[in-house]
């Protein structure tokens, strides 16, 4: 299949005029004037790289935390209509038995793969997290960080396990650290550290920070804080959630800036909620009261979102965000997180054939996962 007279963003995130040839599950060419084969004309649109939500837990209706493949089945479906064509379901801080029945259930859903966006690992939020940053977190599961616990979590699960939170300052935090990220990527989250315990922390192979700004000490200028410490620190990427309400795009715009645009990481943190209406729901074991598609405990704490990725990618453009770095980070860095980026998040020949077509007004036309279009004509 040849996609043609389109204009695509390139493995440099470059936009150039340029077609694209699929072959099997990969992108066999990339050039002006190909021929042969199956052509589809894409004559005014954009071809970019199918977006990677590394930190998602639920949608419409379903949640990770069920273990329920016809759940996750579900979640995969919605989002591949959203441009999502790779995710990592997303855990809670919930009991063991309850962790180990989600993480089974991926391994069950990547070993036999569901129906639309491609599962490729678990994020792993909590439970080793501080209690007085828990947010949306039940504190009864809330543990201190535990090497042995984890490794045993994700030797129990064949190593699916792509990212794991922690509360670095907590007891044990620099034997979780330094251990579990030769294992998998380490973010500091739902944390009471200060800029030094952070930067502390980062020392010890902490390179990622989940969800900025929320759920740990803010920048001032005599107390930097963890947000303080992320800036300063170049091997330390962050995810933002860029619904405009976790973030204000004054914000945004300043992050964007100032991390740069290989450390930006967009994710949505969805909640089951996402795609369906306002109105009652759950996260975790607890109640969550969504109005308009702001997700919120009964005492008014922001539990997760209901957004997407896709929704995400034109609220930055609107913000004033650069296409190039918009793109990059909804797509290579997260792979680059998930220590995927060698099959996804961009568009090179020898790449998944994961390519979503957008028109002039960022609207998706066409969803391609592994060579098939599977959103579209």
């Amino acid at each position: 299949m040849i996609l043609k007279n389109a204009q695509l963003v390139n493995e440099n995130f470059d936009l150039i005029q340029a077609d694209l040839e699929t072959e099997g599950e990969n992108i066999s060419r990339i050039g002006p004037g190909l021929s042969g084969g199956e052509e589809v004309d894409c004559a005014g649109c954009t071809l970019v790289p199918g977006f990677v939500d590394i930190h998602i837990h639920g949608c419409v209706g379903g949640d990770t935390c069920d273990a329920s493949r016809e759940k996750l089945e579900k979640m995969a479906g919605y989002l591949i209509t959203k441009g999502v064509t790779s995710f990592c379901p997303t855990t809670m801080t919930v009991s063991h038995e309850e962790i180990c029945a989600a993480l089974q259930n991926v391994k069950d859903c990547m070993e036999r793969p569901v129906a639309g966006a491609r599962v490729v690992g678990v994020n792993m939020e909590g439970p080793f997290i501080s209690a007085k940053k828990k947010g949306a977190q039940m504190e009864e599961y809330v543990r201190n960080p535990d090497w042995r616990a984890f490794r045993e979590y994700y030797e129990g699960c064949g190593g699916i396990i792509k990212l794991v939170d922690i509360a670095p300052e907590c007891p044990g935090g620099e034997e979780f650290v330094r251990n579990a990220s030769q294992l998998c990527t380490v973010s500091i989250a739902h944390t009471e550290s200060d800029f030094d315990q952070a930067k502390l922390a980062f020392s010890w192979g902490i390179t990622h920070a989940t969800h900025m700004y929320n759920a740990m000490s803010g920048l001032a200028h005599r107390n930097p804080g963890v947000v303080g410490a992320i800036f300063d620190t170049e091997g330390v990427r962050a995810e933002l959630i860029c619904d405009g309400f976790h973030i204000h795009p004054a914000v945004l715009r300043h992050t964007f800036r100032a991390l740069g645009e290989d450390r930006t990481v967009v994710v949505s943190d969805a909640m089951r909620s996402a795609g369906e209406p306002d109105g009652v729901s759950e996260l975790g074991g607890q109640k969550v009261y969504v109005k308009n598609g702001q997700a919120r405990l009964e005492d008014g704490t922001i539990a997760g979102s209901t957004t997407n990725l896709h929704q995400e990618l034109k609220n930055l453009l609107s913000f004033g965000i650069p296409f190039r770095q918009a793109v990059k980070s909804v797509s290579l860095n997260p792979a680059r997180e998930i220590r995927e980026d060698a099959r996804l998040g961009s568009l090179a020949p020898g790449k998944l054939a994961d390519v979503v077509v957008l028109d002039g007004d960022c609207n998706i036309k066409m969803v391609i996962q592994g060579g098939k279009i599977v959103v579209g004509k």
